[in-house]
């Protein structure tokens, strides 16, 4: 057991819209790394709901980071995002998955906090994504990309060895396109990027962001398009060691 006080994570999965049948996947991934990282220099529980009620200062004063797991439509009220912003205005981190761009458009600030705001998306389907080589000693992507030993160059994973300007992962997902581009926002460290020359229905060219972090307003907050399907939460530590990564990250224990 680590000698560390453990912080607390929540993972809030509410949706008023579209419901991502991975949504149960995800919790579970996130339970298993809090308990794997009983042991680390970092542990961290988590406490997963859908009730937006927990979302007032008192609660939310509670948690160091939030995960918004797959949250789609106007899932919180005024008051309730309210408390959002204070949180973050506090030091708060927010880790958003997937769907997550598509929750609150009515609020131009949850738009800024994400760092995207979805619009659509083609059918499923197979590219090949790479690390942002200019950000690949960010903390979230640093000691995650080298490939375990007697793996295959060819075998489907998310986190490989790869090299300067190649693009390296094959990748099975729904591949957001956002209303603006991220590229433009100067605020964001783009750490992930799709090249749409791989797949059909992309909107932002060949280099397209599909995951970031950011110093917000306070706090952090990180994003990533990635996991419509269970696959990625429960067959794929590349991606979970990524999301744990970003956890840290936002949490500030990770500089």
């Amino acid at each position: 057991m680590s000698s560390a006080e453990p912080f607390k994570v929540l993972v809030f999965s509410r949706t008023v819209a579209y419901r991502h049948g991975s949504i149960p996947a995800g919790i579970k991934a996130l339970e298993d790394l809090a308990a794997t990282s009983s042991t680390t220099a970092h542990p961290f529980l988590t406490t997963a709901t859908e009730d937006p009620m927990i979302f007032t200062p008192e609660s939310l004063s509670q948690f160091r980071v939030i995960v918004l797991l797959q949250c789609s439509g106007e899932f919180l009220d005024s008051s309730q995002l309210d408390s959002l912003k204070g949180f973050v205005h506090s030091g708060g981190g927010v880790v958003g998955i997937h769907c997550a761009s598509f929750g609150m458009q009515s609020s131009a600030w949850y738009g800024r906090l994400i760092g995207g705001v979805f619009t659509d998306h083609p059918e499923p389907q197979m590219a090949k994504i790479r690390p942002v080589i200019n950000n690949r000693g960010h903390p979230t992507l640093a000691g995650i990309l080298k490939r375990p030993e007697g793996e295959n160059e060819g075998k489907k994973k998310l986190f490989g060895v790869t090299a300067d300007k190649e693009w390296v992962w094959d990748w099975f997902d729904e591949w957001y396109n956002f209303k603006t581009n991220p590229w433009d926002n100067q605020h964001l460290q783009v750490l992930l990027e799709v090249n749409e020359e791989t797949y059909t229905g992309g909107k932002h060219g060949e280099r397209h962001p599909i995951a970031w972090a950011q110093e917000f307003e306070g706090g952090r907050s990180f994003y990533n398009s990635l996991g419509h399907f269970d696959e990625a939460f429960l067959e794929d530590p590349g991606f979970m060691a990524f999301i744990h990564k970003a956890i840290l990250w936002t949490a500030k224990t990770l500089r």
